[in-house]
């Protein structure tokens, strides 16, 4: 069990954490949720021991072994990735590598034949015969394949060393497993996989993650960061959701009906208090008044921002039309004949792990990329607006948020784009920032905001959740059901996918999927899951 007494963190006069006492149960799985800046990754390093708080203890079982998933994707870059994995159990890889240089040593003598029989009850009693086979075990179902596991870390792409650490942090079973983003860079069917997991899995876990869809699967309890404290909820994400908002309005029906009864108290004792029969009534009620008291209902630390997209104009019935459109990026070929008509109403999500191929055609129907073959044309009545993966080069200018909006906007007076700059959560002197200084999270409002104001009717958004905390996920999650325009995206966020999209087309090495479908739909057909097995192998 891991467990909290009196943690505080201050950063000068700033109380991130205050006096917070919370336990962590065996067998149960933590959503740790808030608002972006509430410390939900702090706290994880408070419970690893990465961060001292100011005050207060964390207190471990003895015994208990704790898992934390790194964030630095080079610090094993000179191991190989089967030995990466096994690293993550301390006491087992330092009683291999002690044992393999006892083993190496020309001068093997009688004390190290007692020492390495030492060991090997140890490695034994850790079951490290299995550790070999279990790390694999992980590793491919993380989709790491078997020819990358004798390569050292620093040979695997960025997303393929973010899978490894991943199974590093859950090789060997440990008691307490903190996990902070762990479906960051997965594809679809390794987040699957974690999910199964760590549904299966019966010690402790405590994760961060923006993945409503993953928490709502994994999660036993919800610890919700707010005001400085941190409070546990039975249930997942939804339950919390739902019972939070139910409480809340509660709360607020409570006051309403206190208010009414303290006006109607109040219209009494004026009327009569100089009547003097009834006097004693009035004075009665005075003092009923004054035992009558609203609770008070503190608004949240999260913000929702609002997102609205409202298209100019109807869309015709031809949107768009792309026919045999072939690109090589880098002597691989992403894009190989891909031909598709996007109609009126269509909310389209594109799968599938290949991510330059998805990118690539974005990029290329939204005119910054030219194929080497192949055709498309967008409908006359279409206004098209883009959101692109990488948005930095929006951003490399030294203009005020007001500025940098401005370009964007018909309307060019500064009430207007400060109003619109305060639905999307920068409100007073935020909106003066540097566009040049913003974080992940407010370049991707930025950018929505840029995208309201086009009045397209036809929106291209490539991952538009990355960097986004769960309340803007929500707000652009609703923006884009509620929208009448056309919307073409790409999305790791399952709940997202599945409550936007009315069609599905997954790009394969071997030709596309295309149906007309919800995406949970899509994933438990098996016509189509054996038929994506085909595409992918080349059978098809």
């Amino acid at each position: 069990m891991i467990s909290t007494s009196g943690v505080s963190l201050r950063y000068g006069k700033r109380a991130l954490f205050e006096d917070v006492t919370i336990k962590f149960t065996p067998g149960n799985c933590y959503g740790l949720i808030g608002a972006n800046g509430a410390g939900k990754s702090t706290f994880l390093k408070i419970l690893s021991g990465e961060i001292e708080p100011t005050s207060g203890h964390v207190h471990i079982t003895p015994g208990c072994r704790l898992a934390v998933l790194k964030q630095n994707h080079f610090e094993f870059d000179e191991h190989e990735v089967l030995k990466t994995v096994i690293m993550g159990h301390k006491r087992l890889y330092e009683i291999m590598e002690e044992k393999n240089a006892l083993y190496a040593k020309p001068d093997f003598s009688e004390a190290d034949g007692i020492r390495a029989s030492e060991l090997e009850s140890e490695f034994e009693q850790l079951n490290g015969w299995q550790a070999e086979p279990d790390a694999a075990s992980l590793l491919i179902g993380l989709g790491i394949p078997t020819d990358l596991h004798e390569k050292k870390m620093k040979e695997l792409e960025g997303n393929q060393k973010v899978r490894v650490l991943l199974a590093q942090a859950l090789f060997g079973n440990p008691d307490i497993l903190l996990l902070d983003e762990p479906t960051n860079h997965l594809d679809i069917e390794s987040i699957r996989w974690l999910e199964n997991f760590l549904m299966d899995y019966e010690n402790t876990v405590i994760v961060v993650s923006h993945d409503r869809h993953f928490l709502n699967k994994v999660c036993t309890h919800i610890a919700d960061i707010d005001y400085g404290k941190i409070q546990i909820y039975v249930g997942n994400y939804d339950f919390w959701y739902e019972s939070s908002q139910l409480a809340l309005q509660m709360m607020k029906d409570q006051n309403k009906k206190k208010e009414e009864k303290i006006k109607e108290l109040e219209r009494f004792i004026a009327r009569f208090s100089a009547n003097a029969s009834k006097s004693r009534q009035a004075t009665s009620r005075k003092k009923l008044l004054e035992k009558i008291t609203l609770d008070d209902i503190k608004p949240s630390n999260r913000k929702y921002p609002f997102v609205q997209f409202k298209p100019e104009r109807d869309l015709g019935k031809n949107v768009l039309t792309v026919e045999g459109l072939t690109k090589t990026i880098d002597g691989e070929k992403v894009l190989d004949n891909v031909s598709f008509t996007v109609k009126g109403g269509d909310k389209i999500a594109f799968v599938g792990p290949n991510e330059l191929a998805k990118t690539t055609l974005f990029q290329i129907i939204a005119g910054e990329l030219e194929p080497d073959s192949g055709t498309y044309e967008w409908g006359v009545t279409t206004i098209r607006s883009y959101f692109p993966k990488d948005n930095s080069s929006y951003f490399h200018v030294e203009l005020s948020l007001v500025d940098w909006l401005r370009q964007y906007s018909k309307e060019q007076d500064e009430t207007f784009i400060r109003g619109f700059l305060g639905r999307m959560l920068f409100s007073g002197d935020e909106a003066l920032k540097k566009a040049s200084v913003l974080s992940g999270g407010e370049k991707v409002r930025c950018m929505l905001a840029r995208m309201m104001l086009s009045g397209a009717n036809v929106l291209i958004l490539d991952e538009p959740t990355n960097h986004l905390d769960l309340e803007s996920i929500t707000s652009l999650n609703n923006g884009l059901i509620d929208t009448q325009a056309c919307v073409l995206f790409t999305s790791h966020d399952h709940q997202f996918v599945q409550t936007v999209a009315n069609r599905i087309i997954e790009i394969t090495p071997n030709g596309l999927i295309d149906k007309e479908i919800t995406y949970d739909e899509y994933l438990e057909s098996a016509e189509l899951q054996a038929l994506r097995q085909k595409l992918y192998a080349g059978e098809a």
